[in-house]
């Protein structure tokens, strides 16, 4: 009997972890849907933006200086700038290690290699690791908003135009599907050509019936930090849908396991009762014909 006693308390317990992870994957899946219309929503307006950098790159080809080429230092060093995208809680299968992995693969040095980190699971390791951080942004990824993409883009541009750094890179996932999560590095600053050249052309996109007021020169210096602003807001948003993407996929292979583990437990249950009430017949038998002898 105790060990259909055991066979019941382990039941009980898978049986409210699947409660869990069936919970868990429910709210993932709700949330992922919710970051595919936040990003359907914002695009149009960046793509915009992007569009009108494009038109003036191309034909205002002596304002590319500050943002397309980097002075060399003194010393031939470059210092680069990692933002590393990960989540706040774990429970998503290979999602932050992956990202992880690929950032520090992507070090060169400790001395000219500097991380600005988002999200508590990064933070915690490259803390433990004593790698140059240059800022530790406390925002949620659970719901990026344009704001904190605003203010962490504006921090990157202001250590840029200071020659604090010379590059920048963002460490993140990005979405092809929901089953295709590959984490890459994305090179922001300074810009490259390639980043706004025609899709379908491969050429710089140029109207020339545009009039840019007060200057071309104006309009770009105001145009740039919303520019790397919809950047940085469409890796948190796309990392976000990673996340959610992988922790349902982690969560629905969870639920599986604990289902058929319930399974093989049943037939265990049922076949140790089944020889316990066998045993008992026996034993009524047994006595039955005892007394009748």
């Amino acid at each position: 009997m105790n060990g259909i006693r055991e066979i019941r308390l382990r039941m009980k317990s898978i049986s409210q972890t699947l409660q869990i992870t069936s919970a868990m994957k429910l709210i993932s899946t709700a949330k992922l849907r919710r970051a595919r219309v936040q990003l359907s929503q914002t695009e149009p307006y960046f793509d915009r933006i992007r569009e009108t950098m494009n038109d003036i790159i191309a034909h205002s080809e002596d304002i590319r200086d500050r943002y397309f080429r980097v002075a060399p230092r003194k010393d031939g060093k470059v210092r680069r700038a990692f933002l590393i995208i990960t989540s706040d809680k774990g429970l998503a299968g290979g999602y932050n290690h992956n990202v992880i992995r690929l950032a520090e693969a992507s070090f060169v040095s400790n001395e000219n290699d500097f991380l600005l980190l988002l999200g508590s699971i990064g933070s915690r390791y490259f803390f433990r690791k004593n790698h140059p951080v240059l800022e530790n942004f406390k925002y949620t990824t659970s719901i990026p908003t344009v704001y904190e993409a605003k203010d962490i883009s504006d921090f990157i541009l202001g250590q840029f135009e200071a020659q604090i750094i010379d590059e920048f890179y963002i460490v993140y996932t990005r979405m092809y599907s929901s089953v295709k999560l590959v984490p890459e590095v994305l090179q922001i600053l300074p810009f490259e050509e390639k980043s706004f050249m025609n899709a379908e052309s491969g050429v710089l996109k140029s109207d020339s019936s545009m009039v840019y007021i007060p200057s071309a020169r104006a309009v770009l210096e105001t145009l740039i930090p919303k520019y790397l602003s919809g950047v940085v807001y469409g890796a948190m948003v796309e990392s976000f849908a990673s996340e959610h993407s992988a922790r349902m996929t982690a969560m629905d292979n969870a639920s599986k396991n604990a289902q058929e583990m319930l399974d093989t437990l049943r037939l265990s249950y049922n076949r140790i009762r089944q020889s316990a009430i066998t045993q008992e017949v026996s034993e009524i038998v047994a006595g039955a014909a005892a007394l009748i002898v």
